[in-house]
């Protein structure tokens, strides 16, 4: 990150400086150079501003960042380590202050936080800023309590602005910003400063084996089959979207969820069957043109392997394009030698059949992956130049995809391709062909044939993983649901490919030999330097970025492509501009992994000129940034006018001008409802309750639910527990669940059905639920929106509750009055079950009795006489007094 800015962000920097609004850049094009700035002309007493959206490793980053450049009023985090009566101190002492937003929501609507001394607000990954969010509602608290406040929003993911309807204008509305400033990559300013400082680029295009290629085409003829089946069965879905382009794509799994998941429901077993296939066909690419021989080999058995054992229907396994697949796999890894298969004929091949795995010798083919051969010629390509050149010898940067990527071409640079190989397989494959494992033995013995053991003779290689990695050390390899999990970032589990001869105290002494700060790389050489990192998967998202700055390497070869680190690099040598940098390039020329990379390109360069388009014609209303009150989106009451005067008057009569007030608990800042309550005129009081999540009236107590948490809460007995408390302490409890109207659900399967009520069912536990408590009302409703009408409407003509008396009611408390006349609950529950007891005459029996026993040894016109009720009254005598295992007619038989 070090370094002055360059022209291009210069000018960046002073077109948001001058004005509020949204800046999109190209991604890896140094946004985070951009907001650090603001953070370092901010970073001083005199301003207090507020900085939105930030992870927690993030936050680290920017804050050492500053402290390098000598920044003497570091930003500080305010979390809820921080007490609530100090935050107001921390506030007013200025400068950039990352806040969670459930904090800063609070300290807003009980004003902790002095909204008048804010400078401004900076919005990190503007692009998620929808209308229910936190960070909106956040905004809109600041923009009615501060009118002159700046609001700055950064983001680098142009795509995410292209699907949805006029996403933009929706993001900016939600911002209160009326300007929109883009920097794509192909803009003039960036592209001739980048041009001036280029580095040096080889680009070296691969060939895939002619397995890998067969392999490769009959994975797509299977997908291109799926897809055609997919969209047979499902003819609305979009063509456009499900291409087989797109299908390479990292967001085709969120298109797809896009238009199928408010059908998931319908979908029959066939589609929801094609859609998961697809997911594993994706996870085969990826691991074809990633990983080696035996790990993709591995899985493809393994796959095979599931659905015997799990009877899975994976219809593509049967095609002729599997077939050819699995061939050419197998050729990939070994042959059985022809003359051992032509002995098995007949009867006797039968006989053999099982066993056949273990006596046929297999030759091992043990084939290269063609990018290991590459990065060999690179590095002595680098170490002649080295050796060569007069100047100190560069330091080397290798980046690959993911951690188990990275864990693999480590091992090859120390051991060789040989060595790696036969260990993978004697792990794996040949843990079922026992010859393979003593052939192994005795090729370990004359391991050294790596490349560093050629180049390093006498030199520690080190060897640093993140903690994630080591875990992993001996892990066998991945069952099918992780490995479809997984799918992307596949890579963070090493399978067994990163065991280390270093011990752990060796393995730190040479972490502090390389003196590297990330905890992410994989060092292979001191003297020059050589260092492997991941490009996806660190707990930091800065490490790479840190590794590039720390290493200053004279050399990068990207193992693995990817678009923002290629323009880091761009940016990283505009900033030494006096200094070499070569970048090579190895791809796989005609691969999907080509194709991957060229169709993320074009679908950022299709994104900016979408945004460009929409910027020539958005109109944008001139009371956008909400400076002044004529701004609709920052009025509290959007109830129609009639409705408005109808609640002010009762019976003719002015209502008492009292805000309408609504209690929450101070963990309901998580969801949206509190926004929307906000934004429809109530006033929000939170406090921390242990009874409820909303109090709307002195009577009425809401728990909110999801579909998920009421089935776990009925699973756990958390929500009888809850209704109890609730039922004694208010006299109207309300039951709230809140589900998505786009996805339906249902709590049990149609066969589930039964006619009697049974303990393992949802619906039989909520049905019970309300047999329990009579008074409880439950509350079904499709969305937060349609739940802020509800509320409105249940408050209209009713008392507002208070704080401080919600707050005192605690789950074993007697506060409140009500609660206090039910004597004892246990009984007073045990009484309300009997026949003939209900909640009217219950009080009446209560006073006549001081315990259950007294209550069985009143006659039967005594309770009549007590419960107003002959029929009551001999319900309650006959199940107090009939004896337990002689049936009722029985016993009356006797007496007569």
């Amino acid at each position: 990150m070090a370094g002055p800015l360059l022209e291009f962000e210069t000018e960046m920097f002073l077109s948001l400086f001058g004005s509020d609004g949204l800046l999109v850049t190209a991604e890896g094009m140094g946004i985070d150079r951009i907001l650090l700035q603001f953070m370092r002309v901010y970073s001083e007493q005199g301003s207090l501003v507020l900085l939105l959206n930030t992870t927690t490793p993030e936050q680290e980053f920017f804050t050492e960042q500053l402290r390098v450049e000598g920044v003497s009023h570091l930003p500080r985090t305010v979390t809820s380590d921080i007490q609530s009566t100090e935050r107001y101190n921390v506030y007013t002492e200025g400068g950039v202050l990352f806040v969670t937003s459930r904090i800063l929501v609070v300290d807003f609507l009980t004003d902790r936080i002095p909204a008048h001394l804010i400078s401004g607000i900076l919005v990190y990954r503007a692009h998620k800023i929808i209308e229910s969010c936190q960070e909106a509602f956040i905004l809109r608290l600041f923009r009615q309590k501060n009118k002159t406040g700046f609001i700055k929003a950064f983001t680098d993911k142009a795509t995410a602005f292209s699907s949805g309807f006029c996403q933009v204008e929706r993001v900016m509305r939600n911002l209160f910003v009326k300007k929109l400033f883009l920097w794509p990559r192909f803009q003039a300013s960036v592209n001739s400063t980048l041009e001036r400082h280029k580095p040096e680029v080889v680009e070296l295009h691969v060939s895939l084996t002619p397995a890998m290629r067969a392999i490769q085409s009959s994975i797509l003829d299977i997908m291109s089959a799926c897809l055609k089946e997919l969209k047979r069965y499902n003819p609305t879905l979009e063509a456009e979207d499900l291409s087989l382009e797109n299908t390479l794509g990292n967001a085709f799994e969120k298109t797809i969820r896009h238009y199928l998941d408010p059908l998931w429901h319908q979908l029959g077993a066939k589609t929801k069957a094609l859609v998961q296939d697809l997911k594993v066909l994706r996870v085969l690419l990826l691991y074809l043109t990633q990983y080696d021989c035996i790990t993709f080999l591995n899985l493809l058995e393994s796959l095979r392997s599931s659905q015997k054992m799990f009877g899975a229907n994976a219809g593509w396994l049967f095609l002729d394009s599997s077939t050819s697949m699995f061939v050419n796999a197998r050729s990939r890894v070994y042959r059985t030698p022809e003359s051992k298969k032509k002995l098995k004929v007949g009867a006797e091949a039968e006989k053999h059949k099982s066993s056949s795995a273990s006596e046929v010798k297999r030759e091992l083919v043990l084939e290269k992956s063609p990018k290991w051969e590459a990065l060999t010629e690179v590095l002595e390509e680098i170490e002649k130049e080295n050796k060569s050149s007069e100047h100190e010898p560069g330091r080397t940067l290798i980046c690959a995809s993911d951690d188990r990527t990275c864990a693999q071409l480590h091992q090859f640079i120390k051991h060789g391709s040989d060595w790696l190989l036969n260990r993978l397989y004697t792990r794996t494959i040949g843990k079922r062909d026992p010859a393979a494992a003593a052939a192994f033995e005795l090729d370990s013995d004359k391991k050294g044939k790596g490349f560093v053991s050629k180049r390093a003779k006498g030199k520690n290689p080190a060897s640093k993983k993140n903690t994630k990695t080591s875990k992993n050390k001996s892990r066998p390899s991945l069952t099918l649901t992780q490995m479809v999990g997984k799918n992307e970032a596949a890579g963070s589990a090493v399978m067994g490919s990163s065991g280390d001869e270093l011990t752990e105290e060796e393995d730190e002494e040479e972490q502090l030999k390389l003196g590297l700060s990330s905890d992410a790389y994989y060092g292979v050489l001191k003297e020059p330097m050589t260092v492997i990192h991941p490009l996806k998967g660190c707990t930091d998202p800065h490490s790479l970025t840190r590794v590039l700055h720390e290493v200053e390497p004279s050399f990068v070869v990207l193992y693995d492509a990817e678009v923002s680190f290629v323009r880091q690099l761009e940016i990283y040598k505009a900033n030494r501009p006096g200094k070499p940098l070569r970048v090579y390039f190895l791809i796989y020329g005609g691969s999907t992994e080509e194709q991957k990379y060229l169709t993320e390109l074009s679908k950022e360069k299709k994104a900016f000129e979408h945004l460009i388009k929409e910027k020539a014609t958005m109109v944008i209303p001139e009371e956008r940034e909400g400076r002044e009150d004529t701004n609709l989106d920052l009025a509290r009451n959007l109830e129609p006018a009639n409705a408005t005067t109808n609640t002010r008057k009762a019976g003719g009569q002015e209502q008492s001008s009292e805000p309408s007030r609504v209690i929450v608990d101070m963990r309901e800042f998580r969801s949206e409802l509190p926004s929307l309550l906000h934004r429809r005129g109530l006033d929000i009081e939170p406090v921390t309750l242990e009874v409820g999540d909303y109090i709307l009236t002195p009577e009425t107590c809401v728990e909110r639910k999801s579909v998920s948490d009421l089935i776990g809460s009925l699973q756990s007995g958390r929500l009888y527990t809850q209704c109890l408390s609730m039922t004694r302490y208010y006299q109207k409890p309300v039951l709230l669940i809140e589900f998505d109207p786009a996805k339906p659900f249902s709590l049990m399967a149609r066969s589930d059905f039964r006619h009697e009520i049974s303990s393992n069912d949802v619906s039989s536990k909520l049905t019970l639920l309300t047999l329990h408590f009579p008074r409880l009302r439950i509350l079904w409703c499709p969305s937060p929106h349609a739940t802020a009408e509800l509320f409105l409407e249940l408050k209209q003509g009713r008392a507002q509750p208070d704080a401080a008396a919600a707050q005192a009611v605690t789950a074993e408390s007697d506060t409140v009055a009500e609660s206090a006349d039910l004597y004892n609950p246990g009984p007073y529950d045990f009484l309300l079950k009997m026949p003939g007891i209900n909640a009217k005459n219950c009080r009446a029996l209560i006073k006549n009795a001081d315990s259950l026993a007294d209550v069985a040894k009143l006659s039967q016109d005594r309770l009549a006489e007590i419960l107003g009720n002959v029929n009551h009254a001999k319900s309650l005598y006959e199940f107090l007094h009939n004896v337990a295992d002689v049936p009722a007619p029985a016993q009356k038989a006797k007496k007569t």
